[in-house]
């Protein structure tokens, strides 16, 4: 880079927005200088134009550690640009494009094996369906008592964050409930340390599923990564790209694999069963004995992790019916039409339709790096700028 060119965060934000004025969503949160924010619809072709100056130029950075996240992005901005453009590329070839991961594909078979240790510990009779939604039922929480009961959840799960991992001076997030979305959570990223966490009530919010929610989207899950990086790297270090958030690119794989290990990082699996079957049951008014069968049979649902990313290859790679996805989402996700067809609307969402294998490969990458490097791998990865890349290169995993 040459000394009157700007600083590369300032380009980069430039094209996410203008971007997002093609894609809108690719911007998922922003709380830099809002004459950055410029949405004028450009040309696709400048845009991938733009983005192929970029990579060129992120290229040259300097700083050993700032330079690898600028490169990946930047390339999922240009693959994005070339979709923009017109160009049509195989769905598996978009998802390593946009995500710096490839695309996998469930086995049938260990999904059938799944399906017959949740038979042996799904109570009731009749189909697997109609034993788990009746079991769903039974463990659901009233609209009304949704934030009352997720408030100790909260606090204690930002009590444990604080101290086992730190948290910015002035963080916060708000959380409400929402309807008609295509997601059960999500947080938005507001800036200023600051975040916005919906639930969506489409379907009924179970309680043994609360905690996991929580961490999710907020400590130690996504609200705690980007209020950390914002304050560690975006103001401490100058580093303004980390002021953004982008739906479509490989920061979303550590993102959402930190999100899917955040319960674990700060609660074990047995003390959290207890908290459930014990005080949080009561808090609800549900019976501990329903929440410790849901317990059970979720353990055996680990197997079924892989069915929406199956399904989003099936429709989109291999061009099968909606019927056929929906048919195979309600098998083997052990789910009600109204479930699968949640499932189905997310997938085809254009911002989601790839997305999916973040939260499979992202929760294995997450798993195994922790697995090595223990709690300090989670404080590196909620304040340090690492790629699925970088990641894999530590693991000793292929692509």
């Amino acid at each position: 880079m040459t000394p009157t060119q700007p600083d590369p965060a300032e380009r980069y934000i430039r094209l996410a927005h203008a971007i997002d004025a093609h894609s809108e969503g690719f911007v998922d949160g922003y709380g830099g200088p809002p004459e950055w924010a410029d949405r004028t619809k450009r040309d696709p072709a400048e845009l991938r134009a733009e983005a192929e100056r970029l990579l060129a130029d992120v290229a040259e950075v300097e700083d050993a550690e700032r330079r690898p996240f600028l490169l990946a992005q930047v390339r999922a901005m240009h693959t994005l640009t070339r979709m923009l453009s017109g160009e049509a590329l195989p769905y598996e070839d978009e998802v390593r494009g946009l995500f710096d991961i490839g695309p996998v594909r469930a086995k049938e078979d260990e999904l059938e094996a799944a399906l017959r240790e949740l038979e042996d510990v799904l109570p009731g009779s009749g189909s697997l369906n109609a034993r788990q939604e009746a079991l769903n039922v039974r463990v659901a929480l009233r609209r009304e008592d949704i934030l009352r009961v997720a408030e100790p959840i909260l606090a204690e799960l930002r009590a444990r964050t604080r101290k086992r991992f730190g948290l910015p001076d002035g963080e916060n997030f708000t959380i409400g409930l929402v309807s008609d979305k295509p997601w059960g959570g999500y947080n938005w990223p507001l800036g200023n340390l600051q975040s916005r966490i919906d639930v969506n009530t489409d379907l009924p919010v179970l309680l043994p599923r609360l905690p996991d929610l929580l961490a999710h989207e907020g400590y130690p899950g996504h609200h705690t990564e980007h209020a950390t990086k914002e304050a560690r790297l975006a103001r401490e270090r100058g580093w303004r790209e980390h002021g953004i958030q982008l739906i479509n690119a490989p920061e979303c794989v550590v993102s959402e694999g930190i999100a899917m290990n955040a319960r674990a990082a700060v609660m074990e699996r047995g003390e959290l069963d207890s908290w459930l079957t014990g005080e949080l049951a009561a808090l609800a008014g549900l019976d501990p004995g329903d929440v410790r069968a849901y317990l059970a049979a979720s353990r055996a649902t680990q197997g079924l992790k892989g069915v929406s990313g199956a399904a989003a290859l099936m429709l989109h790679a291999d061009g099968a019916p909606e019927a056929e996805v929906l048919d195979f989402v309600q098998r083997y996700n052990v789910a009600t039409e109204a479930r699968a067809r949640q499932t189905l609307r997310f997938i085809s969402q254009p911002n989601f339709r790839a997305y999916i294998f973040t939260y499979t490969v992202g929760d294995d990458l997450v798993e195994g790096w922790m697995e090595r490097l223990g709690p300090e791998g989670f404080r590196r990865l909620l304040q340090e700028p690492l790629t699925p890349g970088q990641m894999r290169e530590v693991l000793g995993q292929a692509q």
